[in-house]
C-alpha cells in the first residue's frame, strides 16, 4: 500500500460516535440548533478490496463528507461484498438497504439500460485521455440521465483502467483462446467479446471468481491488475497478457429517494465531496495498477506476456464485429456520438 493510501485508510478507520444533526450556515457546517438526533448514515457498497483505486476512493469520500459535516453524516463503506455481490448490490440500492454503490459500468445492462455497455466495447478507447472525452461530455450526461428510469441518481463516473487477460495456458493470437472457460461480468457485449474469440464467456460475481479459477471451473478472465492483486488471482493463473483491450471503470450512484430526502446542505456537501474523491480516483487509477502489476511481477507465480504491435492488431481485428453486433443495443447515435468524442475515426467507417 502507498503512503497516501496507508494515510487515507488510517485516517477513515476512526471509530464512530453519534453526534447530532448538522445543517449549512454561512457556507460551513454547525450542529444543528434543534434536539441531537443519530447523523445521517450513508451505507456504501462495493464488491473490491480497500486496496484498489475504487476501493481508496471510497475511503476517500468517506473521510472528506465526515471531516466536513463534523460526523453529522457517516459514511459507513462495505467492500470485497461484504453485504452484497456484483448481482444483488444495485436491487439492495432500489430497495434502500444501502445508500450508495459504484458498480462496473457493465452492470447497468441488465437494469435495462444496455447504453452503459457501450464501456465494455473491445479496443474501444487509446487511452485516459479518450475515455475521459467521452465521460466527461454529452455521453456521459446523457447515460447518466437514464438512470433516472429505475429510480436512481449517477453521481460520478470513476476510472479504475485497462483490462488485462489471464489463463492457465499462455494467450498471445486469438486461436488461443479457442476451447477456453472465460470467467465475464454480466454483460452481453462481453459475452459476444469471448466468443467472437473463440472462447466460451461464464458470467458470475468476483467474489466466486478465485475458487473458480483454482479449481478449473473456469480456465481464464479478463480483469485490471489492481483486481488480480488483490483478489490473488496471481496465485492461480499461470499467465497474464498485457492486452489493454478493454475498461473497466465504475459508475458512482445513489438512490434517488434517499437523495431527494436529504436537506440541500448536505447534497451541496455530497456533491463537493464526490468531485474531489472522483478527482482522486482517476489520479491515482493507473499508477495503481502500474504498482499491481509490478508486485505481480515480484510474486514470481504468473508470468508477464507482452504483445507486439502485430499480435495487438490480430486481437483488434478479432474483435472488430463486436462493435458492428452492438450499434442496435448500445444505440447506433451514442455510439457515433462516442467515437466521435474519441476521435476515433470510426465514424465514418460505420456509416458504410
Amino acid at each position: 500500500m502507498t503512503p497516501l493510501r496507508r494515510k487515507i485508510v488510517a485516517g477513515t478507520a476512526l471509530a464512530g460516535s453519534a453526534c447530532a444533526l448538522v445543517a449549512l450556515a454561512t457556507g460551513i457546517f454547525r450542529p444543528a440548533a434543534v434536539s441531537a438526533s443519530r447523523p445521517i448514515v450513508i451505507k456504501f457498497s462495493h464488491v473490491v478490496a480497500d486496496e484498489t483505486p475504487k476501493g481508496a476512493a471510497a475511503l476517500y469520500f468517506k473521510r472528506l463528507v465526515e471531516e466536513r459535516t463534523q460526523r453529522g453524516v457517516l459514511v459507513q463503506v462495505y467492500p470485497n461484498s461484504e453485504l452484497y455481490k456484483d448481482k444483488e448490490e444495485l436491487e439492495a440500492l432500489q430497495l434502500g438497504s444501502v445508500q450508495m454503490v459504484a458498480p462496473s459500468l457493465a452492470k447497468l445492462g441488465p437494469l435495462g439500460i444496455g447504453e452503459f455497455e457501450l464501456f465494455d466495447l473491445p479496443f474501444l478507447f487509446d487511452g485516459y485521455a479518450s475515455l475521459h472525452r467521452v465521460t466527461d461530455g454529452p455521453v456521459g450526461r446523457q447515460l447518466m440521465a437514464r438512470l433516472d428510469e429505475v429510480g436512481l441518481l449517477g453521481l460520478a463516473f470513476w476510472d479504475n483502467g485497462f483490462k488485462e487477460m489471464s489463463a492457465d495456458r499462455p494467450l498471445v493470437v486469438p486461436a488461443d483462446f479457442r476451447g477456453l472457460r472465460m470467467r465475464i461480468q454480466s454483460s452481453e457485449v462481453l459475452d459476444a467479446q469471448m466468443r467472437a474469440l473463440g472462447a466460451i464467456p461464464d458470467a458470475m460475481a468476483l467474489s466466486d471468481v478465485y475458487a473458480a479459477l483454482a479449481s478449473g471451473v473456469v480456465n481464464g478472465t479478463e480483469n485490471v491488475a489492481s483486481n488480480f492483486l488483490t483478489q490473488k488471482m496471481y496465485e492461480v493463473q499461470a499467465f497474464l497478457t498485457l492486452s489493454d483491450h478493454g475498461y473497466l471503470g465504475y459508475v458512482v450512484v445513489v438512490n434517488q429517494t434517499f437523495w431527494n430526502q436529504l436537506p440541500g446542505s448536505v447534497r451541496s456537501v455530497l456533491d463537493e465531496a464526490m468531485k474531489d474523491a472522483t478527482r482522486f480516483a482517476n489520479d491515482i487509477a493507473k499508477s495503481e495498477n502500474d504498482a499491481a502489476l509490478d508486485r505481480v511481477r515480484k510474486e514470481g507465480k504468473t508470468q508477464i506476456i507482452e504483445l507486439s504491435p502485430q499480435q495487438r492488431e490480430a486481437w483488434r481485428a478479432a474483435l472488430s464485429s463486436v462493435h458492428e453486433g452492438f450499434q442496435r443495443r448500445v444505440g447506433k447515435r451514442l455510439l457515433e456520438d462516442a467515437y466521435r468524442a474519441i476521435g476515433s475515426g470510426r465514424t465514418e467507417a460505420r456509416r458504410s
